[in-house]
């Protein structure tokens, strides 16, 4: 199917992004009446934010290390708070089994 049954390409604009690594991507948009060109591009090559001052380019994002679901918990409790709550459901328990 060529051009000619779909119709009129609309026209484009080539706009260049640069990695933190310099690579540049160089995708294309419409040039359509308020079409937003966005400020920043993922990278094909890389994945790191791209954007459109080759000088500077965004920074990587920063990864936060895995945490568990312990490690939650103790940011929200303090050492006593979990002592009272574990002495609590200690003494719930030995209640329900009559000890």
């Amino acid at each position: 199917m060529g051009e000619a049954e779909r119709g009129e390409a609309a026209p484009r604009v080539w706009v260049s992004y640069w990695c933190s690594a310099g690579h540049e991507t160089r995708p294309s948009f419409s040039e359509e009446p308020g079409m937003v060109i966005p400020d920043t591009w993922d990278c094909p090559r890389c994945g790191l934010p791209a954007g459109q001052d080759k000088e500077n380019p965004p920074a990587p994002p920063k990864n936060e290390p895995y945490k568990t679901h312990l490690a939650y918990v103790k940011e929200r409790r303090s050492d006593e708070d979990g002592a009272a709550l574990l002495d609590e459901a200690l003494a719930a328990l030995r209640a329900r089994r009559g000890g």
